[in-house]
């Protein structure tokens, strides 16, 4: 007689990141949605102040990422606060900015497009991001050079550390250097006013908002990856190691 078999209750994180993950594809249609349908188009911009929903959020989420890859690399470069899951934090929350960056530099490129008659130019604010896209492709690049995990991590620290001083250059080369970029719509660092208003507001809220659980719920699934790979890696070795031991004993 076959014992009864217990049902398996589905984990409560993997449950809430379920949760999390649709909650973040229903903001992003809906933001998609308003943009496209329901917000009015721009006095100057026209229908092209659409991509606003969508392209200033991108760049925030990548600016988020990478401040929480260097608050873990400095957590994990302090003594008393260092930890292997610092060091994967701020691998995968990295990994996820440099998507971000990416699909930020493709969508303002279709913004310049028709604004500036070109996909491109060396303007400082898309030249210093383009540079933050490299520097964090190098970061990552850096990640998997050889060597013992501590070696590893610890430069690896120091280059995430590195990388991100270009993020309030990036941020500022507006108001630094005469840019063809405009000036930041949402909150002008200089004048500290806002020029967005209305249901055009409350769209481009949703987006931060939808798009800042997305880079969670992409981060949260890039970190528990990273733990299931050095899982595997240190089951391997005690496996290799448990069959030279064998081999020895064995000879």
């Amino acid at each position: 007689m076959r014992a009864p078999t217990r049902a398996v209750r589905p984990d409560r994180a993997a449950v809430t990141l379920r949760v999390l993950g649709v909650t973040a594809l229903v903001g992003v249609a809906a933001t998609v949605w308003l943009g496209l349908f329901v917000t009015p188009p721009d006095e100057f911009m026209g229908n092209l102040v659409r991509l606003l929903y969508v392209h200033p959020p991108m760049a925030w989420v990548a600016f988020l990422a990478y401040g929480v890859a260097s608050l873990a690399s400095l957590l994990y470069l302090w003594p008393r606060t260092r930890a292997e899951r610092f060091d994967r934090l701020a691998g995968a929350s990295a990994e996820v900015g440099v998507v971000f960056t990416g699909l930020t530099l493709v969508s303002g490129s279709i913004w310049g497009r028709p604004t500036w008659g070109v996909w491109w130019v060396w303007d400082p604010l898309l030249t210093t991001t383009a540079l933050l896209f490299v520097l964090y492709l190098g970061y990552l690049a850096l990640r998997r050079v050889p060597g013992e995990f501590d070696v590893r991590a610890r430069r690896s620290a120091i280059g995430a550390l590195i990388a991100f001083i270009d993020v309030p250059i990036v941020y500022l080369s507006v108001e630094w250097w005469r840019s063809l970029h405009q000036a930041p719509t949402v909150l002008n660092p200089t004048t500290h006013k806002t020029y967005v208003h209305g249901s055009m507001a409350w769209t481009l809220l949703l987006g931060f908002v939808s798009f800042t659980l997305v880079y969670i719920w992409l981060a949260t699934h890039r970190y528990r990856l990273a733990e299931l790979q050095d899982l595997e890696d240190t089951e391997g070795l005690e496996v290799a190691l448990a069959e030279r031991r064998a081999e020895a004993v064995a000879g």
